[in-house]
């Protein structure tokens, strides 16, 4: 059976804060102005109301046009008030569609670090990029991928002290992989004693070959067939309950563009490729809907994706306007100053956005 481990002490604090509060904080609601001008003038008014009954109807006449012409008033505050507001999230909106993003790591939890990079560096290639003990916090972080941090999307994985397994759920799908020959990795993969679910073959439906295998942990990956790429860990598939609302939430939110959208009604889902650039240039996420399955187990083994961004506090500020919810409001994390923020989205996977500048002084 898999150890349950409070989310709280299993995230741990890196490049993408992985150790948040389980509590989101929230800001107290400033006061609207428009509710403030509405409540000075019904004082204003109910004040001049009752000196009207001893006048006569003219005098009562002059003080109800003098009403009205301030009701009036009042409205159009309201009104231009509406509008500044939509005005500001229409601004916030465009500007997440500006904003220099990239998809920079994935973390997820394991139980035999040593193991699992054995695996990725023996069978797929990879390389680790760097390793962080933290004693006192009782976790050990490795950093793997085809490239420098700074240019490529990597793994990240946490180790917590004494915890040797964990629970996948049902809603993590894979993370895929480009290769030049996929017969040739399964055979490695073969040979170095891992798992191989699905033998090399064209997709159905398609042409691309492509192969399934499993890591250690039991965390699969897909295999694709391509030539030569800049971004060989391409894609992270996670499953959702509305694709349409994931999508549009992507695009709002996250400000990534919808690749591609495939039906396959004979097998019964379908799947929405999202990301910052083509496929074969760039990490993307692949959401998957299965005809009417709305909820998923999400377990305790996959933690989050991170994504680079120029401004956290905006980006927090788009992700509530688009129906997120902010986990750890915007600002630095302590110690390191790099700025962050955490949200989740409509499915309750989890993002970490972090400072661009930060990122990069980080890895000095």
């Amino acid at each position: 059976m898999a150890r349950i481990v409070p989310m709280a002490s299993s995230i741990k604090p890196s490049l993408t804060s992985l150790k948040f509060s389980p509590t989101a904080r929230f800001a107290l609601p400033r006061s609207s102005p428009t509710l403030c001008r509405n409540k000075v003038a019904s004082l204003h008014l109910s004040s001049v109301i009752p000196q009207l009954h001893p006048f006569g109807l003219k005098t009562s006449k002059l003080f109800k046009e003098d009403i009205s012409s301030r009701s009036v008033i009042v409205a159009g505050n309201t009104n231009t008030t509406q509008a500044s507001t939509a005005t500001t999230q229409e601004n916030v909106l465009e500007w997440v569609k500006q904003d220099k993003r990239r998809m920079l790591h994935v973390v997820y939890r394991v139980g035999d670090l040593d193991r699992t990079i054995k695996f990725y560096t023996e069978c797929l290639g990879m390389k680790l990029l760097r390793k962080r003990d933290i004693p006192e916090e009782r976790y050990t972080n490795a950093f793997l991928g085809y490239g420098p941090e700074d240019s490529h999307f990597v793994i990240e994985l946490t180790y917590n002290y004494g915890v040797d397994k964990y629970d996948i759920g049902s809603g993590f799908g894979h993370f895929g992989i480009a290769v030049e020959d996929v017969a040739k990795t399964v055979d490695l993969v073969k040979a170095k004693g891992g798992k191989v679910t699905r033998e090399p073959g064209p997709v159905k439906g398609g042409k691309t070959v492509i192969a399934f295998i499993e890591d250690p942990d039991g965390y699969k990956f897909e295999l694709l067939e391509r030539g030569p790429t800049p971004e060989p860990l391409c894609q992270v598939m996670l499953r959702v309950g509305d694709l349409d609302r994931a999508i549009e939430f992507y695009e709002k939110a996250y400000g990534m563009e919808l690749l591609r959208k495939r039906d396959n009604p004979e097998y019964k889902y379908t799947i929405a490729m999202l990301g910052y650039g083509p496929e074969d240039k760039n990490a993307v996420m692949e959401l998957t809907y299965n005809y009417g399955v709305t909820e998923y187990d999400k377990g305790n083994a996959y933690a989050q994706i991170a994504i680079g961004t120029d401004d956290v506090y905006k980006t927090a500020e788009a992700v509530k306007l688009s129906g997120g919810k902010v986990t750890r409001e915007p600002g630095p994390l302590p110690g390191i100053n790099t700025k962050i923020t955490a949200c989740l989205d409509p499915d309750g996977w989890k993002t970490v956005f972090v400072d661009n500048i930060d990122f990069i002084k980080e890895l000095e």
